[in-house]
């Protein structure tokens, strides 16, 4: 059960069901995930479908490229819903099962492309450090330019944003999907 009541269209404002329209009207086609939570705020939501799209689909990423660093962020931030959806479309993206598996153990996958290999370190390091090493970064720099690492950083960003919401809130997955790992608890030191 989600923390939050998730809004239906019949129990939003004007503001709300404008943005909701436009989402499901969009390439998502459909609303979920932490989109649910932010359309309490329309503007909030807004603006946060717009980056998301723009981060997933308008960005000289390759769509493997950008569902290796999702998949990365969504494991390392420990999101079901997160790993859940963005599994399958590492499947459409072609990222070989071993791959996803090896994430999902949170082990180093083998097998990777070097290009590959740079985006799971830079990933990698990003989420658990919180930056990235000088000679992660100057190797990736070198591959990709500055662009792509721009390009990078903020989807890894706003794909712990997602992650984060949905955790908080509770997020479901859909009816019948069993999560493949439990979501984290928080403890107070």
């Amino acid at each position: 059960m989600p923390r939050i009541p998730l809004l239906t269209p019949e129990q939003m404002n004007a503001d709300q069901l404008r943005v909701h329209d436009k989402i499901i009207s969009g390439r998502r086609g459909q609303i979920q995930g932490p989109l649910r939570a932010a359309l309490y705020n329309a503007e909030l939501a807004d603006r946060w479908q717009a980056l998301g799209e723009l981060l997933r689909y308008s960005t000289s990423l390759t769509p493997r490229q950008s569902e290796l660093a999702i998949l990365v962020t969504g494991r390392s931030c420990r999101s079901p819903f997160e790993w859940h959806a963005h599994r399958l479309e590492a499947d459409k993206a072609g990222i070989e099962v071993a791959i996803i598996e090896a994430i999902l153990a949170e082990t180093r996958p083998t097998g990777l492309s070097p290009d590959d290999q740079l985006i799971y370190q830079f990933a990698i390091e990003l989420n658990q450090q919180r930056s990235v090493s000088d000679a992660t970064y100057a190797k990736a720099l070198a591959a990709f330019g500055a662009l792509v690492l721009v390009e990078l950083t903020a989807l890894i960003g706003y794909y712990t944003m997602v992650a984060m919401t949905l955790n908080a809130h509770e997020i479901p997955l859909a009816e019948g999907v069993q999560p493949a790992f439990a979501l984290p608890q928080a403890t107070m030191r």
